[in-house]
């Protein structure tokens, strides 16, 4: 490792460390910070990733890069495996610098058990060295998964927002779940385009589309993920996944 590198990490020279441990449903990691950055991942369950601007849900198929001093929060849906690496202090990829949701393809999913197991790696060993060498390739050449959620701060759009996020597979209309929401319907349109660049419209069709990815990568059936997801029509749903993820569901859910 070049003197360079070596002098941006960890001063007890441990550049990533492991940590396993497993939530039960409802488990919330209320907001906070490291100085570390953090890939949140899990090897079973689903997590709900928030900062102050965006959200993601998380299925074993993805995982967050939050860096170092970003706010976030993390809400389990049933059991969580969590499987997470923190990563010390360094320059590098400009893709490392914001969140941003990426594949676990096998090789990656592997490796990120492979260093849990091993705890810390350390800078004075070799294979370590090679170890988190790869680890970063992985981290930046890694696919960028779509479907980031932006997040109103208008407190009434926010509000309406979580509501959305709490029940994707509500089929009522955006109109008549804005009642109540402090604002008019007008209003939350205007602020979600505003605050978010999306439609209200395309912003719930975002949310339906991440609890498919949930329901799809837990095995579910399509016709099942659609119920899920708030589709009615098993076409519908096929449709509007193929537009988003340029592939049908039948064809993802193996992956």
């Amino acid at each position: 490792m070049s003197e360079a590198r070596q002098n941006a990490r960890d001063p007890d020279g441990f550049p990533v460390r492991g940590l396993a441990v497993t939530y039960r449903d409802g488990h919330r990691l209320d907001r906070h910070t490291h100085p570390w950055a953090q890939l949140v991942y899990a090897a079973s369950g689903v997590m709900r990733v928030s900062t102050p601007d965006a959200a993601w849900i998380v299925p074993p198929t993805r995982a967050i890069w939050v860096p170092g001093g970003t706010p976030h929060e993390i809400a389990m849906r049933g059991t969580v495996a969590m499987r997470t690496l923190y990563l010390a202090p360094a320059k590098g990829d400009e893709r490392h610098q914001a969140c941003r949701a990426l594949e676990v393809a096998p090789l990656l999913r592997e490796l990120i058990l492979h260093i849990v197991r091993i705890g810390m790696l350390d800078v004075d060993d070799p294979a370590h060295e090679r170890l988190e060498g790869l680890l970063l390739d992985l981290l930046a050449a890694g696919e960028t998964a779509p479907l980031v959620l932006p997040l109103p701060a208008d407190a009434r759009a926010r509000g309406f927002a979580e509501r959305l996020l709490a029940s994707p597979g509500e089929v009522a209309p955006l109109a008549a779940l804005a009642r109540g929401s402090g604002a008019s319907f007008r209003t939350l349109q205007r602020l979600f385009l505003t605050e978010t660049g999306l439609s209200l419209e395309a912003w719930r069709g975002r949310v339906r589309m991440q609890q498919a990815v949930v329901s799809l990568s837990a095995g579910a059936p399509v016709t099942q993920a659609a119920l899920d997801a708030g589709y009615r029509s098993a076409s519908a749903f096929i449709a509007a996944f193929k537009r988003a993820f340029g592939t049908t569901p039948a064809r993802y859910r193996p992956q």
